[in-house]
């Protein structure tokens, strides 16, 4: 008798992997290639992709001990090779004491290639066996999972992508939730002054009210360092350089709905600290790298399928593959046919892949501008105009162009206190800005000023875009 799944969804090779924690090592020669992973003695390895686990590394405990923390602590832990050293250390710290000093338990590390005799003596001494001393213990211990402390904001919708299963997470941590009826920049900076709030999650957009908001909706500077999740949207590297300014610490994901919601990770790497805050920002603003919990994230090329060259340049689709991608559409096997073709979940992104193997969405494939056969990444072009002084917010979608077929058109928000009675004007002085940051055809055609259409989650909606410039009609040919 055949066994079928409940939802006629069954696993397939996009949205299902054995779990094994050597997923973790490929993971760690993609992010971290030059980083140590082992040191023992002279030997130094680094984590290499393709490489076969055969052996495992034994835990190296030398003692590094000074009297404030001999003088408190309970139990040391210390390396045979090293218990002559402790002895002494104690002695000194006994010797300073002047009569409070409670000797420590002290527990000694032994393999099969230390010293026979100096383990004798270090038993003799009072000293315990590591083996020894695990056996001391109770097995029916009740132990309690470690508090985090962490103080969460909910700016971001629980409804969306689970909460991006920060409700759990706050639960099995023992964090406090934060709850506000609104998502505002003064009810964001009123929550981190009133109840110390740790962390929050948040689109891009919210982000910047947050960095554009009115001296008296700011509370600042902040009381210690808040740590920001964004996702949703690419955010705008100069949106990232004012949070960080600001004192907000903040880490880039992206995903899906399909893939759980963020399934990768821009990773911050300790080298970038030393770099300008325009080029940690430009760093950050890429969509980085798979999560511990996915298998494979990948750019492949749309017309063979293989994984484009990591230059940076080369555009492609973004694919993922894993546990965390979603069984299926429900009652829809053509979609599912299509999206998960040759083992890969088929996000409908267009990225590169930069030579450290971090990945950058450039656009979603139908939001890609196509201008005398060139292609033009919408993102790319409205990270170009948030930094201009004018502009809040900015969405950039095709255009029909009689002369090139289509072109950028940009809709823009003012920031408050931007004289709006000349509008002709104020296009005319983005596009000027426009050509001095970007290439020519990149600059919008068109400029439109008004409120920009968003999702409950504070996504922009660019489908609603997309109908508004088709109703304003082709750009008409220059008679110049």
């Amino acid at each position: 008798m055949e066994i079928r799944d409940i939802d006629d969804l069954p696993k397939n090779a996009a949205n299902y992997t054995a779990l094994t924690p050597l997923w973790f090592l490929e993971r760690a020669a993609t992010v971290h290639p030059t980083r140590k992973a082992v040191v023992h003695g002279s030997r130094r390895l680094e984590p290499t992709l393709g490489s076969k686990l055969t052996s495992v590394a034994a835990v190296w405990l030398p003692l590094f001990l000074n009297s404030p923390l001999a003088s408190v602590a309970r139990v040391v832990i210390v390396d045979l090779e090293f218990f002559n050293l402790a002895e002494n250390a104690l002695k000194i710290t006994k010797e300073k004491s002047q009569g409070d000093f409670k000797p420590p338990l002290v527990v000694v590390v032994a393999d099969e290639s230390c010293d026979s005799k100096t383990l004798s003596y270090a038993l003799g001494q009072g000293a315990v066996e590591y083996e020894k001393f695990l056996e001391s213990g109770d097995p029916d211990f009740a132990w309690k999972p470690p508090q985090w402390g962490a103080i969460y904001l909910w700016t971001l919708p629980m409804f969306h992508c689970n909460g991006w299963c920060f409700p759990w997470t706050l639960a099995a941590l023992c964090g406090t939730n934060i709850c506000i009826r609104q998502v505002t920049a003064k009810g964001v900076y009123s929550a981190i002054a009133k109840y110390s709030v740790t962390h929050f999650c948040a689109a891009p957009v919210v982000l910047n009210s947050i960095v554009n908001a009115s001296p008296e909706d700011t509370i600042l500077p902040l009381p210690h360092v808040v740590c920001v999740m964004t996702a949703g949207a690419a955010p705008p590297p100069s949106v990232l350089a004012a949070m960080s300014q600001k004192g907000f610490r903040v880490t880039h994901t992206y995903g899906l709905s399909e893939t759980y919601g963020p399934s990768t990770v821009c990773a911050w790497k300790p080298e970038w600290d030393s770099l300008p805050l325009e080029t940690q920002a430009r760093l950050n603003a890429r969509q980085g790298v798979r999560y511990v919990g996915l298998e494979g994230l990948d750019v492949i090329s749309t017309q063979t399928g293989q994984p484009v060259p990591a230059d940076g340049k080369t555009i492609g689709e973004i694919v993922f593959r894993g546990n965390l991608v979603m069984k299926g559409y429900l009652k829809n096997p053509k979609a599912n046919e299509e999206t998960f073709a040759n083992g890969w979940f088929h996000s409908g992104d267009l990225g590169v892949k930069h030579p450290d193997r971090y990945i950058e969405v450039k656009d979603r494939s139908k939001d890609i501008i196509i201008s005398g056969g060139e292609n033009i990444s919408s993102v790319e072009v409205e990270n170009g105009l948030y930094m201009h002084p004018a502009v809040l917010e900015v969405s950039v979608v095709a255009r029909a162009d009689e002369r090139w077929g289509e072109s950028p058109c940009a809709f823009v928000t003012l920031k408050p206190g931007v004289d709006k009675s000349d509008e002709r004007r104020l296009a005319g002085d983005i596009m000027k800005f426009c050509r001095s940051k970007m290439p020519a055809y990149w600059v919008p055609k068109s400029v439109i000023f008004g409120p920009l259409p968003k999702t409950a989650t504070g996504n922009i909606q660019k489908h609603v875009l997309r109908v508004k410039a088709k109703e304003l009609g082709p750009v008409k040919l220059s008679k110049l």
